[in-house]
């Protein structure tokens, strides 16, 4: 029987989602990117997994795309071919926006092209030392912007700095990215894990509607039309959760100097 492509394990409101194939460098094939994108999507209904920490097992954490690993339809032409295989990757890191759970990314050795792009799509990113990542799409004779990065990087480094690594394909080193803010910190191979659980942690401590509205305003705000449109999403929101149970609750674990029992509601 084949491994599963990814590993899925409990922590409570938690959940730790493993790239499982190690000997491939954890390159993405139709299996992996089909098992990552029903898993994504079906968080918007598993409300009770409040927080993703998305990891990889082996030395790298993704080296991009299994060219081996998408069966040929006989009967289908090469363009319809790639944009089927283009579609479903790009719908993986749309879901990973989409999910209302926040997604700690820890990752190690190589994060190429689709790999890259799933650090980038990530909320919260985590690094080895050994981290390397780039969009390498540009080395094979594609365009540099691919699976989301030409719209991420930007917003997330810069747009200097995005142009520098989009229109080369250089390698972008864990160094480098904390330097620009892609990565929140560079951690120790062996400490990643408990780094993204420690910080998963923090967020159980927020009420969870709280939590999914968050994440909700920074996606939206970050192509907000004005600063009036982004103060006019915080300030619904800020109504909205100002009359739920969980603000009851708080107030009163405040007054009262302990932890709240958030019961989302």
């Amino acid at each position: 029987m084949d491994e599963q492509p990814i590993l899925i394990e409990a922590r409570g409101a938690i959940e730790v989602v493993s790239l499982n194939r190690p000997d491939r460098l954890n390159a993405m094939n139709e299996p992996l990117i089909a098992a990552l994108l029903d898993y994504f999507t079906a968080l918007r209904d598993r409300l009770a997994v409040r927080v993703v920490v998305l990891r990889a097992e082996g030395r790298a954490f993704c080296a991009g795309l299994d060219l081996a690993g998408w069966p040929r339809d006989a009967e289908a032409g090469p363009v319809h071919q790639v944009w089927r295989t283009q579609r479903m990757i790009a719908a993986v890191m749309q879901a990973m926006r989409r999910c209302p759970q926040p997604v700690i990314a820890a990752a190690q050795g190589a994060a190429c092209g689709g790999g890259f792009s799933l650090l980038l799509a990530s909320d919260v990113r985590y690094g080895a030392p050994d981290l390397r990542m780039n969009a390498a799409y540009i080395k094979i004779g594609l365009g540099g912007c691919d699976m989301g990065a030409s719209y991420f990087l930007p917003r997330l480094v810069g747009s200097s700095v995005a142009s520098e690594y989009l229109l080369t394909g250089k390698f972008m080193t864990a160094e480098k990215a904390l330097a620009c803010g892609l990565l929140s910190e560079v951690v120790a191979h062996d400490a990643l894990l408990d780094k993204a659980l420690a910080l998963a942690g923090e967020m159980l401590l927020t009420s969870p509607m709280g939590l999914r509205l968050t994440k909700d305003a920074l996606n939206l705000n970050i192509d907000a039309g004005s600063m009036e449109h982004a103060f006019a999403l915080e300030d619904r929101q800020q109504v909205m959760l100002s009359g739920t149970a969980d603000t009851v609750e708080a107030r009163a674990a405040f007054f009262e100097k302990r932890d709240a029992a958030w019961g989302d509601r």
